[in-house]
């Protein structure tokens, strides 16, 4: 058997961020009367926070702002696009969000029937940027801990995909083999060119089926259960 180990991303891979994610904001447009408030509708309160959001974990990834800046800002800057400078609501607001959204278990299609097939011929993992605390409260409510041996966060590794580091700390955790082990994600340059560049084998899986031309992933799938015929192919 060439794989032993499998390492997964969570957040796109496995839980559905973007379904969760609308449930959650369905719930906080309705409970604090955003519309009332000024926010002419969830639309637009989703496609402006996304923008801000997706801005300052990128600045997160690469060390430029803390985990709690990023939680204080987002829904300040967010409120303030639509002329409602209200701290205290935007505290509330993102408070009720890291309360509800890692409690919804929507999960991308195929998952659990993936996970039931694989657990009993390989060692599962996951390798996450995701906050250390959201992260487990989502794998509890989602019913994924039976799944995986090692679950592996940046904070606790001390570094953040697509940084080498955190890959290596995985690996070390695991007690694996690079040569043994491969990634799937659903970030091409987190997930894969992270760990392309420590020499580990990658699936990226893409179900928005992007087709990259500059694909440097080992293999690629569209839909989580295509990895049950790829490994039983490769192994």
């Amino acid at each position: 058997m060439k794989y032993k180990h499998l390492f997964f991303d969570l957040d796109r891979t496995l839980w559905d961020f973007d379904s969760n994610f609308i449930e959650t904001f369905k719930e906080i447009f309705t409970k604090f009367s955003l519309e009332q408030n000024g926010i002419p509708s969830l639309e637009a309160f989703t496609t402006t926070y996304i923008g801000h959001n997706d801005r300052l974990w990128d600045l997160y990834r690469n060390d430029k702002i803390s985990k709690e800046e990023l939680r204080d800002t987002r829904f300040i800057i967010t409120l303030n696009d639509f002329g409602i400078n209200n701290v205290a609501l935007a505290n509330e607001i993102s408070e009720e969000y890291i309360f509800i959204s890692p409690r919804k278990g929507i999960l991308m299609p195929g998952t659990i029937e993936v996970l039931e097939q694989l657990k009993n011929e390989y060692h599962l993992h996951i390798i996450t940027n995701g906050f250390e605390e959201i992260q487990k409260v989502k794998m509890e409510y989602a019913g994924l801990n039976d799944y995986f041996d090692c679950i592996v966060t940046s904070e606790e590794a001390g570094s953040k995909k697509p940084d080498n580091r955190i890959f290596n700390y995985a690996l070390e955790k695991a007690g694996a083999k690079v040569t043994e082990s491969i990634m799937i994600g659903d970030d091409f340059e987190v997930d894969i060119l992270g760990a392309t560049s420590i020499g580990m084998d990658t699936i990226f899986y893409d179900p928005k089926n992007t087709e990259r031309v500059d694909q440097m992933s080992t293999y690629r799938v569209t839909h989580l259960t295509e990895l049950l015929s790829l490994l039983e192919r490769k192994n």
